[in-house]
């Protein structure tokens, strides 16, 4: 890195590469910008993105993915996901579609709130591969309730079903667990900062790229009509190759690229 050698700067452009090597008084290396970036592309050196991860402090990290990769490998049927999308707001969001070329799609330059805000409660049901939800004002304990007593409904028979979710306070209310006991519903909470352990993470990309990116919605009231509308046809379509495409581009974006398995836990060695 240029500041381990004492330079004013966070990174290296050829330009100034080359002329650090040309000052090195114990060993100068005189070499042009186009040799030097051929010399690096035969190296295997390439100006990428910095990429960001973040460990997790849980004590229980290792028994809460167990579990979680339990319900959703041996109990597929039977196993659900929720989460909170948003905030969404009202107003002009970038993104991209075919247009004649150097004539872009464009939408006006104004980023005020005018409308505030709405989350999208999200259900996902792993062994149907379907996605329902409503749009609220708020993130709350009444809201969060609603939402596990639909994901209950979807399997009327009694039977146990597996609920995965975040540790919103929201989520860990006395009254919601107590609630799950009563009616066999066993909540399964993601290590902390592992958000990436919930399935229903890799849906909200597709859900952000198909209704958000590239829109502008007059209201709450359309924004929330065009994303049930995405979701109609996303539950017919569930093995589109848009959707699939935008599912696994979403789960590399939220998980560690440091080939990590579940994104903190070293892939099992080789025999």
């Amino acid at each position: 890195r240029p500041t381990v050698l004492g330079k004013p700067f966070t990174r290296w452009s050829v330009r100034k590469l080359v002329d650090h090597l040309r000052r090195n008084n114990a060993r100068p290396v005189r070499i042009g910008r186009e040799a030097l970036r051929c010399l690096l592309t035969r190296c295997g050196i390439t100006f990428q993105r910095t990429k960001t991860w973040k460990e997790s402090p849980d004590p229980a990290f290792d028994a809460k993915l167990e579990r979680i990769e339990y319900a959703v490998n041996e109990r597929p049927d039977r196993t659900f996901a929720f989460d909170e999308f948003g905030p969404l707001g009202i107003r002009p969001t970038a993104g991209s579609c075919w247009a004649e070329q150097s004539r872009p799609d464009r939408l006006p330059a104004t980023y005020r709130r005018t409308h505030g805000i709405t989350y999208f409660h999200g259900c996902y049901s792993v062994g149907d591969d379907k996605l329902w939800g409503v749009n609220r004002r708020r993130k709350g304990i009444d809201h969060t309730w609603a939402a596990l007593r639909s994901i209950r409904a979807a399997r009327p028979d009694g039977g146990p079903i597996y609920v995965i979710l975040d540790n919103l306070s929201a989520h860990l209310n006395w009254k919601i667990r107590r609630w799950a006991a009563r009616n066999k519903v066993e909540l399964c909470f993601t290590p902390t900062y592992a958000s990436w352990a919930n399935p229903i993470e890799a849906h909200f990309g597709p859900l952000r790229q198909f209704t958000l990116a590239n829109s502008h919605h007059p209201n709450h009231t359309a924004q929330t009509r065009a994303l049930h509308a995405y979701l109609r046809w996303r539950n017919n379509n569930a093995r589109h190759p848009d959707v699939l495409a935008a599912q696994r581009r979403e789960r590399a974006r939220i998980r560690s690229e440091r080939g990590l398995r579940w994104g903190g836990r070293p892939l099992p060695a080789a025999a």
